[in-house]
């Protein structure tokens, strides 16, 4: 099966292993990846703030690489970025050629640990993860795409890994995009919350399917001292493991 990769700007401007994690995944799975650079931002910051006018060309710029590339499927490690693309056929009026386009591309569109479970029909990949972790359920990909079990079932296959359900994995880690830049106060306390139910679970990980989250989640562990390194799915499932996680484990 043919797929197109979609790996966020994020994940191409912050934190490049998890591009490089989702192709070894996607690979494993039997699948051929197909990445178009063209491809950048799925224009979800200016849509969530209001300015559709600026998110129409982006939409655009990925309706029309997903065309082109010939592929069953698009892909991205992000739920957050695979819920917008849900939302790109709102950008659009009712009888412009472009809607139909958008919900065309829509319907062919998921995120990885969806696509993995709910497409293929994988859910054992052969990763291998000596290592606790806890899950954190990203806000896009569990009440916009009704990701829950999927990642879980995912994780559960990986050899040696202990997953321990944190406390409220469910609530947001405060980041929200543009939310974070307008009320740190806010978001500092929501993610604050978040790493109390983190630390309670004495996990050497977080693991969740946003960058977004990750960062958000990272930095402040980071700031308060804690040794729980955050990671994404795909770095998982990949066998990608922190050396410095490994040396603390060691």
């Amino acid at each position: 099966m043919r797929v197109a990769l979609y790996v966020t700007c994020l994940v191409d401007q912050v934190w490049p292993s998890v591009g490089e994690a989702a192709v070894r995944v996607l690979r494993s799975a039997g699948c051929e990846v197909d990445f178009d650079p063209r491809a950048t931002c799925c224009g979800q910051p200016a849509y969530n703030t209001g300015y559709h006018d600026q998110a129409r060309p982006q939409a655009r710029q990925w309706i029309e690489s997903f065309e082109h590339s010939g592929a069953e499927w698009a892909v991205l490690p992000s739920g957050s970025c695979a819920a917008m693309v849900h939302h790109y056929p709102r950008l659009f009026e009712r009888g412009d050629p472009w809607r139909g386009r958008a919900e065309a591309f829509a319907e062919r569109a998921k995120e990885l640990c969806g696509f993995l479970v709910d497409v293929l029909g994988v859910d054992d990949l052969g990763a291998r993860c000596p290592a606790r972790v806890t899950w954190h359920d990203a806000c896009h990909g569990l009440r916009e795409l009704g990701l829950r079990d999927e990642p879980r079932r995912l994780l559960g296959k990986v050899a040696d890994l202990e997953l321990i359900e944190m406390e409220g994995a469910d609530q947001c880690c405060g980041f929200g995009g543009t939310f974070s830049v307008k009320y740190p106060e806010l978001s500092t306390a929501i993610v604050d919350r978040k790493c109390e139910s983190v630390a309670a679970t004495d996990a050497d990980y977080v693991v969740s399917g946003d960058v977004s989250c990750l960062m958000q989640i990272e930095g402040r562990l980071r700031r308060i001292g804690s040794t729980t390194r955050a990671v994404h799915v795909a770095e998982v499932l990949a066998g990608m493991v922190p050396a410095r996680q490994q040396e603390t484990s060691a």
